[in-house]
Formats: C-alpha cells, sequence, structure tokens
C-alpha cells in the first residue's frame, strides 16, 4: 500500500494528470476502477449471486455503472438504484451508463418516498448479497443532502455487505469528518492515492478495510502526510551494545500526581521502564509515595511538600514528563510553575526533552510559551483549549498547534496524527478499546522512555504510538474490546519494542 496520504484535490490532480498529460482516457481508468471493485467483491463475498449498486451523479457513478455492466455479464443480478440528476454526468460517466444499459442490470430510480414510507423490501435492501456505494466521490465537501442522505441511510438500514467505491459516500476525504449520513462499508476500493480522511477521525470508523489500487496512474511522490508502519519503525531502532549499563539509557522524571490521583503518574512512570528507560523517578503528592514505591519498587519516589523539592530531581533528569494526573489545585499549579521556569531556563535544560500531557496541558493552555524540544500529546478537548477553538479539521489543527507551541504535537483519536516542524504523519493502528482511563498516561510514558534512550523527537513520538496502537490491538485479538487495562499493554509494548 502506498506510505503517503493525499488529499482529495491532490487526488484530483493526479487523475488530470493521467488524462490530460498521460493520454489515458477517463473511461479506461474508470473500467480499471470498476475491474478492481468487481475483483474485491469477488474475493471477499465469493458466494454473492445478488449485487445492488447506488449510482449518484458524478464520476464516482461512472465507476459504479460499469461495476453493475461488468457483474451483470458476468451471470449476477444486478439492480441499479440512480439517486440525483443523470444530466450531471460527466461524458465519461454517461459512456459507463450507456454500457451499462445495454447489459441485463436493471436501472431504477431511487424512490425517496418509497423510503420514506418504510417499505419493507426498501428498507431491507431487497434481495442483494452485497451493495455498492458509488454515491458521491472525494469532491464532497458540505451537508449531505436530504435525497442522498435517505439513500445512505438506506444502505446503512440493509445491514448487507457494503463496498464503497473510492470513498464511503458522505465521508470528507481530506478531514475524515462526516458530512451527515455516511455510508459505512465494509471495504472501501480507493484509487491512484490514498485519501487521509479515510484514515482518521470518522472515516476511520466509516471505511471498513481499505484497499488500494493506483490504476497504472504513475504519479511522482508529493508532500502529504506518511501512514506509519510498525516495520519500517523498528528498523530505525537500534540495538543495545553487549556493555550497555543503565546510565546509556537516559533518566526519566514523572511529575503529577496530586492527591487522589497517584494512579495516572503511576501508570506513566512504569510505561517509561517498560519502553527502556534507564532510570525512572517520580515526583508526586506525598499521599501517593508508599503506594507507587509497593507496586513497582524499581522507580524512585519522591512525595512532595512543595515545589522547591523539584529543584535538584529536575536538574539530574534527562527527560521530565509533566502533567499526568497533576490537577489543577494550588499544589498543582505550584508544581507546574517550578517545572515550567526550569524547562524555559535554557541554562538548565539545554540538553533536556520533554512531554506534557493532560493537565499540563490545561495549564500550558494559559500561558504563550513555545519550546522546540517538547513532544505535546493532546486529545481533541485539550486541543481546543490550547487552540483556544473547536478542533474540526484534524490535520490544520496539528499543523496550527505545533507553529504555536513548537517540538512536536500528537492529536490523539481514532488515526492519531503527529506533527513535526516539518512533518505529518498518521498512526493507522488502534481499537476502540483503548476508549479507558490510563491509556494516555501510558503512551506519555513510551514516549519519555524512548526519549530518554536518545531517539530523536519526532521519531520517537511515532513510534511510541505506533507501538502502543498494535499493543492494545494484540491485547484485543486475545481477549476483545471491552475491559481492557492500560496497564495490560506494558508486556506487550515490551515485546514490540524488541521486535519479538
Amino acid at each position: 500500500m502506498n506510505k503517503i496520504l493525499y488529499t482529495s484535490e491532490q487526488v484530483r490532480e493526479f487523475d488530470r494528470i493521467a488524462i490530460e498529460d498521460q493520454g489515458v482516457p477517463g473511461i479506461t481508468l474508470m473500467r480499471r476502477a470498476a475491474d478492481a471493485c468487481v475483483s474485491a467483491l469477488k474475493d471477499h463475498w465469493p458466494d454473492s449471486k445478488q449485487v445492488t449498486v447506488y449510482c449518484g451523479s458524478g464520476n464516482n457513478a461512472g465507476d459504479g455503472y460499469i461495476v453493475a455492466g461488468i457483474l451483470a455479464e458476468q451471470g449476477y443480478k444486478v439492480l441499479v438504484k440512480v439517486v440525483g440528476k443523470i444530466e450531471g454526468l460527466s461524458p465519461d460517466a454517461k459512456k459507463a451508463r450507456e454500457y451499462c444499459l445495454g447489459t441485463d442490470a436493471r436501472v431504477v430510480v431511487f424512490n425517496t418516498e418509497a423510503f420514506n414510507t418504510k417499505d419493507s423490501n426498501q428498507s431491507k435492501g431487497g434481495d442483494a448479497d452485497v451493495i455498492v456505494d458509488a454515491l458521491l466521490g472525494i469532491g464532497a465537501i458540505g451537508d449531505v443532502s436530504p435525497h442522498f442522505t435517505a439513500a445512505i441511510e438506506e444502505i446503512n438500514g440493509s445491514k448487507k455487505a457494503v463496498l464503497s467505491v473510492d470513498i464511503p459516500s458522505g465521508l470528507n476525504a481530506n478531514t475524515g469528518e462526516a458530512l451527515g449520513s455516511v455510508v459505512l462499508a465494509d471495504i472501501t476500493m480507493t484509487f491512484i492515492g490514498l485519501k487521509r480522511g479515510m484514515f482518521t477521525s470518522d472515516g476511520v470508523h466509516f471505511s471498513g478495510d481499505i484497499l488500494f489500487d493506483d490504476l497504472g496512474v504513475e504519479i511522482a511522490p508529493e508532500k502529504g502526510a506518511t501512514l506509519l508502519r510498525y516495520e519500517n519503525l523498528i528498523d530505525q531502532f537500534p540495538p543495545r551494545s553487549r556493555q550497555s549499563h543503565k546510565n546509556d539509557f537516559g533518566h526519566v522524571l514523572v511529575i503529577g500526581g496530586d492527591s487522589g490521583m497517584g494512579g495516572a503518574v503511576l501508570m506513566t512512570a512504569e510505561a517509561a521502564l517498560r519502553a527502556g528507560a534507564g532510570l525512572v523517578s517520580v515526583a508526586t503528592h506525598r499521599d501517593h509515595s508508599s503506594t507507587i514505591l509497593a507496586r513497582c519498587p524499581a522507580l524512585m519516589v519522591t512525595g512532595l511538600s512543595n515545589a522547591d523539592q523539584l529543584d535538584a530531581m529536575l536538574k539530574q533528569a534527562d527527560v521530565i514528563i509533566l502533567g499526568t494526573g497533576l490537577g489543577q489545585s494550588a499544589w498543582s499549579k505550584e508544581i507546574f510553575s517550578k517545572a515550567l521556569i526550569h524547562i524555559q531556563d535554557e541554562r538548565l535544560s539545554a540538553e533536556k526533552r520533554f512531554v506534557i500531557d493532560a493537565d499540563g496541558l490545561n495549564l500550558l493552555a494559559e500561558t504563550e510559551i513555545k519550546n522546540s524540544r517538547w513532544v505535546l500529546t493532546p486529545h481533541p478537548g485539550e486541543a481546543r483549549r490550547l487552540l483556544r477553538k473547536k478542533v474540526e479539521d484534524r490535520f490544520a489543527s496539528i499543523k496550527t498547534l505545533q507553529e504555536e507551541y513548537g517540538g512536536v504535537v500528537l492529536l490523539k483519536g481514532a488515526g492519531t496524527i503527529i506533527q513535526s516542524q516539518i512533518a505529518q504523519s498518521v498512526c493507522p493502528y488502534g481499537n476502540p478499546g483503548m476508549s479507558t482511563a490510563g491509556m494516555g498516561d501510558v503512551l506519555s510514558g513510551v514516549i519519555g522512555g524512548l526519549l530518554a534512550q536518545s531517539c530523536p523527537l519526532y521519531f520517537a513520538t511515532q513510534l511510541a504510538v505506533v507501538v502502543h496502537s498494535m499493543a492494545a490491538d494484540q491485547c484485543v485479538a486475545e481477549n476483545g474490546e471491552r475491559g481492557l487495562l492500560a496497564t495490560d499493554l506494558f508486556l506487550e509494548i515490551r515485546r514490540l519494542l524488541n521486535d519479538c
């Protein structure tokens, strides 16, 4: 699979170049796309005999008409439901429609009124084994119209297997946002270039398994977000020398854990150890020191009565993780201010790196500080507070965050995005079981542990996000999504970082 994620504008330009500059007829590209869809359908649903194809009024519909025609010629019982005005079809899409009309495929106009009355045959999707969604393409940006919404709801309500052509109809190809109703696909067969919106936000849910075919279009790689792969990252993680000792792998200081929130800082610290840090210290509320030591005696724990106790610890550490379980009490703000003074003082922190998470981010949002040596790890709510506005386009939002705050930023969520000053990448791993307390605390610890081992900021963040998500995937594969604990990931994280 191609590793670069593109915008819809980039993919449309690649399509134009193929047609106008490389001399590939548009109808040829449609035929290649249809052939890819038919192959995918037959591979995934080999026992299917009846197919319903929903065609809109754009080029996406042209692909759908040819899919319907090919299947009809191969003996499938095919029903085509036309949504929208056929007068708006491009010349190539009209040719595709004419081809379809010349086969045994049955072509009808989608009946919105029948759908709205919940006609039993309509609401069940007829007798189709598989539905092909060729309603809306990658150019969709505004709210889906009522007529198309009705068709999408019929598809989703049918409970049939669904193959979407190029992109699930109703999904924004650039942002991954739902434009109202969206087709819930089992498979999306996408072409020429991978669309970035399918790998984050709502796109992760609606796209299903993503298959790719370049349609024989040769494109020069352009700037775009990178789709991360574990194999590529772990190959860049160097093995340890047989002469190693603990001081070779850095000293992490985890600061956080206000009264009643000691679990967060414990998970962060233990994750840093599991990721391979040589030494890990914890500076936390004095209520938690004995409990943390009892759980993990490998940690060095100090219970803080006041912020001045941090001075020596801040000087000794190579990596500082600030914010997990920190809270926003008077104690929290005092601790945060002390750490921030240290971070800002180049004489004290020129060689150190930092990870800011949780309430560290909420307190940071009240400042106007920029730093090139930290990793910020917001979820969408924290990102909104940092940006002082709603987070909608995740790709644009994270770029703005990095420009305003510096360093490396990761924006959590389905399809976590990572942004450095010059590059952007997306994690394709992870699952809904990760929607549980402590997952972010563990991730911050893994990032800190990798930074302590001298990994560059951007690489450490990429590897940590991928390993963290893959560890969750491994746990879920064994025991299911519900009931997954953040601490369940530790042994899998260790295994993945050792590539075993």
